[in-house]
């Protein structure tokens, strides 16, 4: 039997515990062990159920990926949402957005890698804690250049720059009257009250 750890359960997992690849991970996909409906990732050689999507999560992340989007749309780089990128042997996320570099045809043999990647956003309702203290170190030990975090419950901007192997230096917090822009486009710039649905 497959072992699936819950994303709290990672945070204190015991050093013998079975630590899977990316190609295992994929092994036990093709063989019917992990279905597409579990929805789940590899971070850290754990493979941790995500959980489901609340309403207020897809018009998050939808309110800004069009923005995103619409800015790269005859940009050599793309968007993707909610799709795997390989940091490693041990770590196949599948983060709400990701800034690629290149077509998309070019990754039709490979999902994109760090050196592919500018930049990498989650949007946290109930996955907070797992975003800005787990998956952050999971990020800057990859150098990943810059990651986003989308605090739904407190309407903020988590922004972490400057990657080491041990986390990010700068962690900037940012309130809905402030503006942002990704390192890698710094002229294009968003407001973040934008990306906070509203009724």
């Amino acid at each position: 039997m497959v072992t699936v750890n819950s994303p709290a359960e990672i945070l204190s997992a015991p050093v013998n515990l079975k630590r899977w690849t990316v190609e295992e991970y994929h092994q036990l996909s093709e063989l019917g062990l992990l279905t597409p409906d579990e929805r789940t990732e590899l971070i850290a050689g754990q493979i941790l159920i995500k959980p489901v999507k609340s309403p207020a999560h897809v018009v998050a992340l939808q309110l800004l990926a069009l923005q995103i989007k619409e800015y790269l749309r005859e940009r050599p780089f793309f968007a993707c949402t909610q799709d795997p990128v390989q940091l490693n042997d041990c770590s196949e996320p599948e983060p709400d957005l990701a800034i690629i570099q290149g077509e998309l045809l070019t990754y039709t043999d490979r999902h994109p890698k760090p050196e592919d990647i500018f930049l990498i956003v989650e949007v946290a309702d109930s996955t907070l804690k797992q975003d800005c203290q787990v998956k952050d170190k999971t990020y800057a030990k990859a150098n990943i250049a810059e990651y986003w975090v989308l605090d739904l419950p407190h309407q903020r901007l988590h922004v972490f720059q400057k990657p080491t192997a041990t986390g990010y230096s700068s962690h900037l917090i940012l309130s809905q009257d402030n503006q942002v822009s990704p390192l890698a486009f710094p002229e294009f710039l968003l407001d973040i009250a934008s990306l906070f649905p509203t009724r």
